[in-house]
C-alpha cells in the first residue's frame, strides 16, 4: 500500500479533521500530515507516495482558496514528483445564479452571470494545478459539495442552533458527511484513474428542512442587511439551489456515499433519529406534492371554479402515463395560467407536470420558493432532458418571456417559437407533443404598455417593466377562462431521434404546432361572447350530445 501525505496548513483545523477521519477508515495505512508552511522539510518523495492537498482559505470568513500557498505547494509537489496528487477543490467552481441548473455534471460550463469571484478562484486553482504539474504528476481533482462540518458558510450556519437564512428563499442543497469525504479521497488515491469528479451524496434537502432536521431554529434576516457583513455572491448560495451529480465518481471510482444529505446533517451534529423514523426523501428540483395537492384543493380550486370559472376541452386526451412535452401559451407576468393548468392535469391524470421557468422569476423572494414547490424547473436543456428521462410531463412555453409580456392587443397572436428546442426535445426523447391554449388569462393581468429600463432589466432579468392593473388593483381581474388541450402530435411515430438535427424537419413540426395553436385561439376568441362570461365550448358539447342521441 502506498504512503499517504496530507499537504495541509498546520492551523487548518478542518483539514486535520479530514486526515483524522481517513486514518479511522484505514488504520493500518501510513497517513501523515505535512505543514504547508514548512515545505522545506519535504525533501524527497517515495515513488509510492500519494499526496492530498487541502488548500487553506484566504481569511477566516473567505470562501476562496489561498493562492499564495497553493502556488508554493503545487510547485514543490511538481519538483518532487510523487506517485499521485489529489487536489480537494470545491463544487463552488460551478458558481451560483437564479439560472443555475440542478445536478450539474463535471463538464458543466456555467453561463456568465456577472462577476463571480468565488467560482473564478476555484477554477483558477484547478488551472494552476494543471499548469504546475503539466502531466508529470497524475492529478485527480475532487469537487465536494458543502461538508458537515467544514469552514463553509452554510456548514457553520447549519451547525449553529440559530441558523440565519434569507426570507423567502429555500434552496435545494446537498450536504456531505466528513466520513464520506474521506471515503471519496481514499477511492481517488487508490484508483489509477485521474480527472475531475464531483463528490455528492444521494438525495437532496431544502435549506429550511435541513435546519429543522438538525433541530435548529431559523432566523430570517433580509439579504440587504446581511450584505453589510457578507458579499452578495456568498449570500447567493443561501438563495438559489445548487446541486451536482455524483454519477461519475460512483461509476469510475466506485465511490458510494454512506450518508444522504439528511444523514450528513445528523452525523455532523451527532444526532440520532428516533427509532422507527423513516428518512424523508426530497425532490431534486424542489417540488412538494403535498403542498401542490393542498394548494390545488383550496386556493387554486377557488380561483378555477369560482373566480375565473375555468372551462376545459380535450383533457381526456392527455395520457395518464409516459413522458411528453406540453406546449402552451402563457400570458401575464405571473404564472397563474400554469398553476391552473397544473391543477387540471393533476385532477385529470394524477400527474404533476414540471414547467420550465424563466430564471428571472426565481430572483424574487417567496415567489422563488413557491414556484419550486409547485414544480417549476429552471429553463435549460439539461433539466428538460432529466424530466423526460424520468418519464414525466414537461411543460414548455416556447414563446418565452416575450409571450408572457405580450401587450393585451396582441394577446391571442402566437409569437415566434425561437429556437424550437421543444421540438428537438420531443424528437430526441421520442415523446409526443401535446399543445394547449388558454383564452382569458391575458385579461386577468392585462399588459397595456411596457417600460424599457436598463436598471430594471439588470435587476429582474425581465425584458421590460409591464404596465398592468397590478399593483393598482390588488387582485387579478375575474375574467372567464377557456383552456383547450389539442390532439397530440406523435412525432415519435413519424421521425427517428436523428431528426432532431434536421433543421427542416424541426422547423416544419414547429410550424404545425404553432398553426394548430393559432387556429384554436382564433376559433375560441371568435366564439367568446364576453371577456367575463360565456362558454365557448357549450355549442360544441350540445351538438355532440345531439348527434350521439
Amino acid at each position: 500500500m502506498s504512503r499517504i501525505v496530507f499537504l495541509i496548513r498546520g492551523s487548518n483545523v478542518w483539514a486535520q479533521q479530514v486526515l483524522h477521519q481517513l486514518r479511522r477508515l484505514v488504520p493500518d495505512r501510513d497517513c501523515d500530515g505535512l505543514d504547508t508552511s514548512d515545505l522545506a522539510a519535504w525533501t524527497a518523495a517515495d515513488p509510492e507516495t500519494a499526496c492530498v492537498y487541502i488548500p487553506a482559505l484566504a481569511g477566516r470568513d473567505s470562501m476562496m482558496p489561498d493562492w499564495a500557498e497553493a502556488a508554493r505547494v503545487l510547485e514543490h509537489t511538481a519538483a518532487l514528483s510523487p506517485k499521485k496528487l489529489v487536489l480537494l477543490s470545491s463544487a463552488l467552481v460551478y458558481g451560483i445564479s437564479p439560472g443555475r441548473q440542478s445536478l450539474v455534471a463535471e463538464d458543466h460550463v456555467p453561463p456568465s452571470y456577472g462577476k463571480r469571484e468565488i467560482s473564478g478562484s476555484w477554477k483558477s486553482l484547478e488551472a494552476l494545478a494543471h499548469r504546475h504539474l503539466d502531466g508529470s504528476v497524475p492529478l485527480t481533482i475532487l469537487r465536494p459539495v458543502t461538508v458537515l462540518p467544514s469552514p463553509a458558510l452554510l456548514s457553520r450556519r447549519l451547525r449553529s442552533m440559530l441558523t440565519v437564512t434569507i426570507p423567502g428563499h429555500n434552496p435545494t442543497l446537498q450536504l456531505l458527511s466528513l466520513q464520506d469525504l474521506a471515503g471519496a479521497l481514499l477511492c481517488a488515491l487508490d484508483s489509477d484513474k485521474t480527472g475531475v469528479f464531483n463528490v455528492a451524496p444521494d438525495g437532496v434537502v431544502p435549506l429550511n428542512s435541513a435546519v429543522r432536521i438538525g433541530r435548529g431554529h431559523r432566523l430570517p434576516i433580509a439579504c440587504t442587511l446581511q450584505r453589510l457583513a457578507w458579499r452578495t455572491e456568498t449570500l447567493d448560495f443561501l438563495r438559489y439551489p445548487w446541486t451536482v451529480s455524483g454519477a461519475k465518481i460512483q461509476r469510475e471510482l466506485g465511490f458510494l456515499p454512506h450518508h444522504s444529505s439528511v444523514g450528513a446533517i445528523r452525523e455532523g451534529k451527532s444526532l440520532t433519529a428516533p427509532a422507527g423514523t423513516v428518512e424523508p426523501v426530497f425532490d431534486p428540483f424542489g417540488i412538494d406534492r403535498r403542498f401542490v395537492e393542498a394548494f390545488s384543493r383550496t386556493i387554486v380550486n377557488f380561483l378555477s371554479e369560482r373566480y375565473w370559472r375555468v372551462e376545459t376541452k380535450g383533457l381526456e386526451d392527455v395520457p395518464c402515463q409516459g413522458p411528453m412535452v406540453l406546449v402552451g401559451t402563457h400570458r401575464g407576468f405571473m404564472p397563474w395560467d400554469a398553476i391552473v393548468a397544473l391543477r387540471l392535469l393533476l385532477n385529470a391524470t394524477g400527474r404533476l407536470p414540471r414547467f420550465l421557468v424563466h430564471p428571472g422569476l426565481l430572483k424574487f423572494p417567496f415567489i422563488a420558493g413557491f414556484i419550486a414547490k409547485m414544480g417549476g424547473v429552471v429553463a435549460c436543456q439539461e433539466s428538460a432532458d432529466r424530466v423526460l428521462q424520468n418519464g414525466e410531463m414537461l411543460g414548455v412555453y416556447p414563446e418565452g418571456v416575450q409571450g408572457a409580456f405580450a401587450r393585451l392587443r396582441n394577446a391571442y397572436k402566437v409569437l415566434n417559437f425561437g429556437r424550437n428546442d421543444f421540438v428537438k426535445l420531443a424528437l430526441r426523447h421520442r415523446v409526443p407533443i401535446q399543445p394547449f391554449v388558454n383564452v382569458g388569462s391575458a385579461e386577468a393581468l392585462p399588459i397595456f404598455a411596457q417600460i424599457k429600463s436598463r436598471l430594471w432589466i439588470r435587476y429582474s432579468d425581465w425584458p421590460c417593466l409591464p404596465i398592468s392593473t397590478f399593483p393598482f388593483l390588488p387582485f387579478p381581474l375575474p375574467s372567464k377562462w377557456h383552456i383547450q388541450f389539442l390532439p397530440a402530435l406523435h412525432v415519435e411515430r413519424q421521425y427517428p431521434p436523428e431528426a432532431a438535427h434536421d433543421a427542416g424537419v424541426v422547423r416544419e413540426i414547429s410550424r404545425t404546432v404553432r398553426r394548430q395553436m393559432q387556429e384554436a385561439l382564433d376559433d375560441m376568441v371568435s366564439k367568446r361572447p364576453s371577456i367575463f362570461y360565456g362558454n365557448v365550448f357549450e355549442a360544441e358539447r350540445r351538438a355532440a350530445t345531439a348527434s350521439g342521441s
